[in-house]
């Protein structure tokens, strides 16, 4: 039998809100009240309603107040806690906003010039000769590599302890950017951890302090913070799982960086936040027209990505939002500014699409505003991903994905390949050895060696990873070549034997 989800109730929400959601309720300014209404919600969310399965909580939101909320599946499998709306998340990606949030603030207090090079506020960033701004950062349109792309070419995992002096190292020592700053868009968990280095070396005071002061106090988000601590405390914090064959896996990280992602919040506490999106308590009317403007290409093209949100459209209704997704968690939020409404979805288990949830979330709620199915293609938002915090979603499991193939045979002139290739920008050796009568293996930090694949002449790849392309033969072997692997583009390596 399914398990019933946990609704709004004294046992699962904080004292301290249970009077002004509960006042919303009865004040009628409810779909939220509707038990069949309610039922139809459930009914969306209850492949995750199980209490032997890590799930989701959900909130929707109208006019800036919470008019429902409800957990769905474990929060915790060792101790069968249940989630609700008082469960925190980890965001992964859904945090950008309040990064960008941060830098905007800045920005209107004349502390941040937007349209300035980054190196004027980080003055070991590289010297390019295009040097992306501030504003490059926050639009994706930087060309600044990716720095979990970064990490898994390196030969790391996802479980591996990587401070954020490691990542600013790695982000440092590249000496080529991905295109021209402003030429295109392309998603990079590494533009954010430098606005949050922006902040702080701006404000002498870490982002987590600088957000808890400027943001989460005033508006009224006691729990909510920036998680630059793994080994910090959270009561009431949801684990992260994976799915297996025959159950769950705990799914965490170790990772302390902030800025890229790093929120931990919940569903009661996230309606403080979506007022401040449109009412501006912190920031003013300025702050928030800021947040919502789209970035600019060179080319005049404008992209949907703003101030770590994104603008998309759902069945005719504008949109606005994000999607996150890291380790065990994946999270999304989107806001229908003409209706009034908002969504959020905070889930426990990797492999739900948040997005898809409160889709169908938002259609029993706007069903009567919104366009028929059939009459219009759905935009989503261009954000994340994501996957990483990724994007690392995909989070930036994306990355985690990249070095993983099935062994492959066939690839002429194996000689011609073999050998070690060092990377300095990525401060990492690649062994390419011949095995077996026609195959090549790759073999790179603590990753298990994969199979290579001839794609072309002089150019190899794993099955959905990176290509290799190799060049300049000399002795009848290659001495360099160039890795692309989605968000790190022209990754230049030597060969190391004489």
């Amino acid at each position: 039998m399914t398990a019933q989800p946990r609704r709004l109730d004294l046992h699962s929400i904080r004292a301290a809100t249970v009077a002004a959601v509960l006042a919303g309720a009865l004040a009628g300014c409810a779909p939220g009240g509707d038990g069949e209404l309610q039922a139809r919600v459930d009914a969306v969310f209850a492949d995750y309603a199980s209490a032997d399965g890590p799930g989701c909580s959900l909130g929707v939101i109208r006019d800036g107040r919470l008019i429902h909320a409800a957990g769905y599946g474990a929060a915790n499998l060792d101790y069968g806690i249940p989630n609700g709306p008082a469960t925190i998340y980890r965001i992964a990606s859904v945090s950008k906003q309040f990064t960008a949030g941060a830098v905007a603030l800045l920005a209107l207090r004349g502390e941040v010039d937007l349209d300035a090079p980054v190196q004027r506020y980080l003055p070991d960033f590289p010297d390019y000769a295009d040097p992306p701004t501030v504003r490059h950062l926050i639009h994706h349109t930087s060309g600044v590599r990716d720095y979990l792309g970064l990490f898994t070419l390196a030969g790391n995992r996802s479980e591996d302890f990587i401070t954020n002096r490691d990542i600013l190292d790695a982000i440092m020592r590249q000496r080529e950017l991905n295109f021209f700053p402003g030429s295109e868009y392309l998603y990079s968990n590494s533009g954010y951890v430098l606005l949050a280095e922006i902040v702080a070396r701006v404000t002498g005071r870490s982002l987590r302090a600088f957000a808890r002061a400027e943001f989460f106090d005033p508006v009224g988000m006691p729990r909510t913070h920036f998680h630059d601590d793994h080994n910090e405390v959270v009561p009431d914090r949801a684990t992260g799982y994976s799915p297996t064959e025959d159950g769950f896996r705990i799914d965490m990280t170790t990772l302390d960086v902030v800025g890229d992602g790093g929120i931990y919040t919940s569903v009661e506490e996230w309606p403080a936040w979506d007022r401040n999106l449109t009412e501006g308590t912190v920031g003013g009317p300025e702050w928030v027209a800021l947040m919502h403007q789209r970035g600019v290409l060179t080319s005049g093209d404008t992209i949907p990505y703003a101030f770590g949100l994104s603008h998309g459209e759902h069945r005719g209704l504008a949109t606005v939002g994000h999607s996150g997704s890291w380790v065990g968690y994946r999270t999304g939020m989107s806001r229908y500014p003409a209706a009034g409404y908002s969504f959020v979805a905070l889930c426990n288990r990797s492999r739900i699409d948040p997005m898809a949830l409160i889709r169908s979330t938002a259609e029993i709620y706007l069903e009567d505003a919104m366009d028929p199915p059939e009459d219009v293609a759905d935009e989503e938002p261009a954000a994340e991903e994501e996957a990483a915090e990724a994007g690392p979603a995909e989070e930036d499991a994306e990355g985690d994905d990249a070095l993983d193939a099935p062994p492959d045979r066939g690839i002429p002139n194996r000689s011609r390949f073999a050998g070690s290739f060092y990377s300095p920008e990525l401060d990492a050796m690649y062994w390419i050895e011949e095995e077996g009568s026609a195959g090549l293996t790759l073999r790179v930090g603590r990753r298990d060696p994969v199979a290579l694949v001839a794609e072309a002449d002089g150019q190899l790849t794993t099955e959905d990873g990176p290509t290799f392309r190799f060049s300049e033969l000399a002795g009848g072997r290659y001495e360099a070549m160039v890795v692309d692997a989605g968000r790190v583009r022209n990754l230049r390596f030597a060969r190391t034997e004489g």
